[in-house]
């Protein structure tokens, strides 16, 4: 990697954190301070991401929570096997195709009781706990216990998405008792309780995963389903398991890029970086008409790929060697020109969802990076009658199209869009990282990795760039990018708009091993911080 130029103090912005023991990033100081708090207590790194993940689930209630996904990749003491882990939901045994097109449904609502796929979160932070935590869900779920109970105090940004959501959340189930606290969104600096929520999480600190997936609380989870037209069954959830897979990877600037394997779409951020590496992006500035192109017509190549042939290979066979080999990345790149867009057909993803991503280092350098999330923001605005569980919206991005990879089966996972990623050299980790923020993903640890790799920006500078997303035919930048780079992308045909929300939510932690140190960045377009001691 580039030497990194030291940060103008001049200009607004922060620095990058840096320590010796351990180190952690989210989107929430709370969930920060609480996961530093277990590393000091001498929890490792998957016992500090279960924590802060949890307390998210309460204090971020639009992004994540336990009634949504999670995907990790954990390597223990930073060397050797990388494990990935699968926490992804499935749609119900009752889920066949030709019920929905009976129904006259060819499109999953975002809304609908359909959208809810069974909540994988709970059974993955326990499969990854037994395989590296030293704690259990007794100690780490405390004070995500605590604030839904005694009270959290709501965020900026959290506040931003609660305003966003208010008209979503009106006409949900349940939820403008639960998450319109007097009939309002939440603003900045409101203080919620949410005691129902308090209590389910209570009874899983006390008896573990089987208190979410069997009993009174998947009892009300289905009933609360069924009584709006849901399929699912206490089958269903009892039968939910975490899979353990092989992750997959591809090199750039002498490092290795590792991803979840598909139903996981971390294979999309593989391709763009494949065919990146047949240009030198340093031949350009890094805010330049051309690096945003390029970067646009990698992702349009690999978002195609991705909505053509990604699905769940327990039902379809996703051939990940043929798309990730130097032929495919290479045929693509000799085509794109810098003066026009490549003639490619419109995708148009089924959703756009919200997350959040917790990356840790621990003082045994144990790595883990780590997401979870309800789907859509506020996900389903379902939730369950009496446990405060909001319900993700995950069955959303299925297709109803006989015979498409990603098509709804009974049990079937649906092509997902959070990807944990970790970057390794020599087989040594040396950065779990994420870019959270729905289809972004890919193109956002894209974009961070290559403005440290190809340009020599800090880890926290790499998250702070300006970005845009090329999102069904239209780039939609930040304000921040600056009105000459857009004109530029005009003249060479793109379609210009804006985004409401900034793209995307980064989490970073660099292992310098020689030195011995750690050194993190976390989002400014959230409301958190990298902390470490």
């Amino acid at each position: 990697m580039k030497v990194p130029v030291m940060r103008n103090f001049h200009f607004a912005g922060r620095s990058s954190v840096h320590s010796l023991n351990g180190m952690v990033a989210t989107s929430h100081p709370l969930a920060s301070l609480v996961a530093l708090d277990v590393l000091r207590a001498g929890g490792t790194a998957a016992d500090a991401a279960v924590a802060a993940c949890a307390l998210l689930g309460v204090i971020e209630p639009q992004s994540t929570g336990i009634g949504g996904d999670c995907f990790a990749l954990y390597q223990a003491k930073g060397e050797g096997k990388i494990h990935a882990y699968n926490g992804s939901g499935r749609a119900p045994r009752a889920a066949q195709v030709q019920w929905y097109l009976d129904q006259g449904i060819t499109a999953i609502p975002l809304t609908s009781p359909h959208s809810v796929t069974i909540p994988g979160s709970i059974d993955a932070w326990q499969t990854i706990l037994d395989d590296h935590g030293k704690f259990g869900f007794d100690r780490l779920l405390q004070p995500a216990i605590a604030a839904a109970e005694d009270g959290y105090v709501v965020a900026p940004r959290i506040a931003f998405d609660w305003k966003n959501g208010f008209e979503k959340l009106k006409k949900g189930v349940n939820t403008p008792r639960y998450l319109l606290p007097g009939g309002k969104a939440a603003v900045a600096g409101d203080v919620i309780h949410q005691p129902e929520l308090g209590k389910t999480l209570r009874a899983i600190a006390e008896r573990g995963r089987d208190a979410f997936y069997t009993g009174a609380i998947a009892q009300d989870m289905v009933d609360t389903l069924r009584r709006i037209g849901g399929l699912h069954t206490l089958e269903d959830f009892a039968a939910h398991t975490t899979e353990r897979t092989t992750p997959i990877s591809t090199t750039y600037k002498g490092y290795e890029a590792w991803q979840c394997p598909p139903n996981n779409p971390g294979v999309t951020m593989l391709v763009m970086l494949n065919i990146l590496k047949h240009f030198d992006l340093t031949k350009y500035p890094a805010m330049s008409v051309e690096r945003f192109h390029l970067e646009a017509e990698a992702a349009r190549v690999a978002y195609m790929m991705r909505e053509q042939i990604v699905g769940d290979p327990q039902f379809v066979e996703v051939d990940t060697a043929r798309v990730l080999s130097e032929d495919y990345a290479k045929g693509f790149a000799d085509k794109i020109r810098m003066d026009r867009l490549l003639d490619l057909p419109k995708v148009s993803p089924p959703m756009n969802p919200s997350t959040v991503y917790i990356t840790v280092v621990d003082r045994d350098r144990n790595v883990c990076s780590f997401i979870n999330s309800v789907a859509h923001s506020f996900g389903s605005a379902i939730v369950s009658d009496t446990t405060g569980v909001l319900l993700q919206n995950r069955g959303a991005g299925f297709r109803i199209e006989p015979g498409h990879p990603n098509c709804i089966a009974p049990g079937k996972r649906p092509l997902h869009t959070i990807i944990p990623s970790l970057l390794t050299k020599d087989g040594r980790g040396v950065m779990p990282f994420g870019v959270m923020g729905g289809q972004y993903q890919p193109v956002g640890q894209v974009r961070v990795l290559t403005n440290m790799l190809d340009y020599g920006l800090d880890i926290q500078e790499a998250i702070d760039q300006p970005r845009g997303l090329h999102y069904e035919g239209v780039y939609q930048l930040e304000d921040s990018v600056p009105a000459e780079i857009a004109d530029g992308l005009r003249k060479i045909g793109h379609t210009i708009g804006t985004t409401v929300a900034p793209w995307g939510g980064g989490q970073a932690i660099w292992i310098d091993w020689q030195k011995g140190t750690l050194s993190g960045g976390s989002e400014p377009r959230k409301d958190g911080c990298a902390l470490g001691y």
